[in-house]
């Protein structure tokens, strides 16, 4: 029988009644389930939400605040495991914290193969007094180099420019097989011609007396066929590289000995003490040549006398500076009349062939009152003295062609120029022979080695640094308040004008044009004077060349320049240890990009200080900070630097920041970097800048502490550097105010 839909709905309500009443609800259940799951639900959404914006982060964002302290993958090519034997590890900035920013260039501050040191943090009462220094303190060293020998230390970065020889040399002694062409084989054996010491030593002084023969002889000898004034001295500027009375670029030349000038007179004078050994050393070259004793004296005493003369025209470059002497304007045919004596005309093209010149073309002149002094003195010789029949102006000339030969001859002539220099007071070491056979190759060779340096060394990573660094550059002068309007017009309208280049590749030759240049150079490995000749012919083609070209090459120089709208950046920069194209970035902008930073402060904003605000504020917070960190460790009382050296702290604090901040953006474009030794990123570029500081600045001796310090004060800024600055030996912290701005 079939129940009644009445029926039904009374079961089921009478069990809905029954359940609810076996289990009776609390009040509001329902409401707290809702709630419950309206926050589960939030939860979900807000984590999917936040993982989401970690990714796109982690593919949109600023990759260097999360990743520069973390340690890097090890560079293993050959050249980071040759670039690693420039460190020194104990040097690390980190390694000693209470010693290293203080002390970390040694005690001399000059040679950096000297100075190389461990510190323990224990200062005694005499090691402070003797580190006091011109408000810095520099650590007396307690370990011996053979301390540092045990040890395992190794040296640090070499000077830049031994650097830049170094990375010539090694292109030179390369084998003949890795030669681009014809042309950089002739400078190779040129180069190992120079270093084959045994053909000078077996011939003596003959190569030079026969080329007196060809020359017309000389009246020392007795034999002189009264050769043209004008004719040889032409000769020897277009030929030999030889500018006995005036230089390349008519201006005063170098004399043997030294100058004394008289600020009261404005006069110059050779100095009278200098004077007896100038002519003994005359009276050697001559009995190297095989004159006889009776006739030294005569013609070194007018060689003495003649050059003494000459030499009271001369003035120094600041005085020069200050009368307006310097780049004086003036045509050929007008130089002519004031300075008759020389045959301008006929001197100028032979030098500067096979560019054309005439009456009506203007040069510089350097010294107008010296060249028409020398020009007067010239005359009166001719007049009083070449009747007699002793030369003395042709004498003088192969006097100064046999000073641009000694290199080309035996040892013996190098010894007499060398004991002489020592006596004016030359303390300068030696050149060990493979540098001055490097400087002589370059003179003949220049634009070989300048394609060859920039093959090798200067690729697409060298560019990219180049842009970072002067974009990083721009924004830092960007950023700053300058003095007036007009000024900070001049200064933003220049810098973004200008635009740095590692090449401009109009001006640069190619493989065939070296080739051909070259193609008649004969150079032979046994006879090294022969080859001399030729390098110095090939110099002055390569100087013509270059001005009918209007050259803007800048291979073969470790500093920038300007040349229009141009910074030219030379390529002799990019040289290990400092860069290579496979180190990690880090080391890359930590060491070349700050040299780099502080040419360009320099060679851009030279008196940056007077125009701007910011310099002295910041070099002012830079000082406050040494002065807090180093209270009580013995310093000299002073309380205000010169503005040279604000200036200098200034420059030097702002190229490690601008080379920071080229890295990060190095970093940002491609952030695949490696390390060496484990470090961090950033742990790899402060210790970069702080060993290259110590052994690569020319400027470090205007800097008031080592420049080592300014990672201190760079990491003075709370959890920017991998570990904090703390001196426990000193119960002292190196975190105080911050300079960043």
């Amino acid at each position: 029988m079939e129940e009644s839909p009445f029926v039904q709905q009374d079961v089921v309500m009478s069990a809905d009644h029954q359940l609810h009443s076996d289990f009776p609800a609390p009040a509001g259940c329902y409401k707290y389930r809702r709630l419950f799951l309206v926050l589960l639900s939030c939860s979900l959404f807000a984590t999917a939400l936040g993982l989401g914006i970690y990714s796109h982060l982690q593919k949109t964002g600023d990759p260097w605040t999360s990743q520069w302290k973390l340690a890097a993958p090890p560079c293993l090519s050959p050249a980071c495991l040759r670039a690693s034997e420039h460190f020194s590890v104990p040097m690390d900035p980190f390694s000693h914290p209470c010693d290293y920013f203080l002390f970390a260039c040694g005690t001399s501050g000059s040679n950096p193969e000297n100075d190389s040191q461990r510190f323990n943090g224990v200062f005694s009462e005499d090691d402070k007094r003797r580190g006091a220094r011109t408000g810095g303190l520099r650590r007396v060293s307690k370990e011996t180099d053979v301390q540092r020998k045990r040890d395992g230390l190794q040296y640090r970065f070499p000077d830049r420019q031994t650097a830049f020889l170094m990375a010539i040399r090694e292109i030179l002694e390369a084998g003949e097989e890795d030669c681009i062409g014809a042309a950089e084989q002739k400078a190779k054996q040129f180069f190992k011609s120079c270093m084959n010491t045994e053909s000078p030593e077996r011939v003596g002084a003959e190569p030079f007396l026969k080329l007196l023969q060809q020359l017309g002889g000389w009246a020392v000898s007795g034999v002189w066929n009264q050769t043209d004034f004008n004719h040889t001295l032409a000769l020897l500027m277009s030929q030999y590289s030889t500018f006995p009375f005036f230089n390349v670029y008519i201006d005063e030349p170098h004399f043997q000995f030294p100058i004394d000038w008289n600020n009261k007179t404005h006069k110059s004078k050779a100095s009278t003490k200098f004077l007896r050994p100038f002519f003994l050393t005359c009276g050697q070259y001559l009995a190297l040549l095989g004159v006889s004793p009776g006739e030294t004296t005569q013609h070194c005493g007018l060689y003495v006398s003649l050059s003494t003369t000459l030499a009271v025209a001369t003035s120094p470059l600041h005085y020069r500076l200050g009368q307006k002497l310097l780049y004086h304007k003036i045509t050929i045919q007008e130089l002519q009349i004031v300075a008759p004596a020389i045959d301008w005309l006929s001197s100028l093209q032979a030098t500067f062939a096979p560019l054309p010149i005439s009456q009506s073309d203007v040069v510089l002149v350097h010294n107008l009152p010296y060249i028409i002094q020398m020009s007067q003195t010239i005359s009166q010789w001719q007049v009083q003295h070449e009747a007699m029949g002793t030369g003395p102006l042709h004498t003088y000339m192969m006097l100064s062609l046999l000073q641009t030969l000694i290199p080309a001859l035996d040892s013996r002539f190098f010894q007499t120029t060398r004991n002489y220099s020592i006596l004016t007071g030359d303390t300068e070491e030696e050149k060990p022979r493979w540098r001055r056979c490097i400087q002589e190759t370059e003179r003949g060779f220049d634009d070989v080695l300048s394609r060859a340096i920039r093959e090798k060394h200067a690729q697409e990573e060298a560019e990219g640094l180049i842009q970072d660094v002067y974009s990083s550059l721009k924004k830092k002068i960007l950023d700053l308040h300058w003095r007036d309007e007009k000024t900070a017009s001049f200064i933003l309208k220049k810098i973004q004008s200008l635009n740095p280049t590692l090449t401009i590749k109009p001006s640069h030759p190619s493989d065939v044009e070296l080739n051909q240049f070259y193609q008649e150079v004969e150079v032979s490995e046994g006879d090294f004077f022969s080859s001399y000749l030729q390098m110095l012919r090939l110099e002055q083609k390569s100087r013509g060349r270059r001005l009918s070209h209007a050259s803007l090459t800048q291979g073969l120089s470790i500093t920038p320049s300007i040349l229009n709208d141009n910074i030219l950046i030379s390529a002799g920069i990019f040289v290990s240890p400092f860069f290579h194209s496979s180190y990690p970035r880090a080391l890359n902008y930590g060491a070349l990009g700050s040299l780099l930073a502080k040419d360009l402060l320099h060679l851009l904003f030279p008196d940056i200080y007077t125009q701007a605000s910011d310099p002295a504020s910041e070099s002012k917070c830079v000082w406050d900070h040494y002065l807090s960190v180093t209270k009580g460790l013995g310093q000299v009382d002073m309380p205000f630097l010169p503005p040279s050296n604000q200036q200098e702290v200034w420059v030097q604090y702002s190229a490690l920041q601008v080379a920071l901040d080229a890295y990060k953006r190095s970093f940002t474009k491609n952030r695949a970097d490696s390390s060496l030794f484990g470090l961090s990123y950033i742990h790899l570029f402060l210790s970069s800048f702080t060993q290259v500081t110590c052994a690569a600045d020319t400027l470090r001796g205007l800097m008031p502490f080592q420049p080592s310090f300014l990672v201190t004060v760079l990491c003075s800024n709370l959890g920017f550097c991998p570990e904090t600055f703390t001196c426990s030996s000193q119960s002292q912290s190196f975190l105080g105010e911050s300079c960043l701005r």
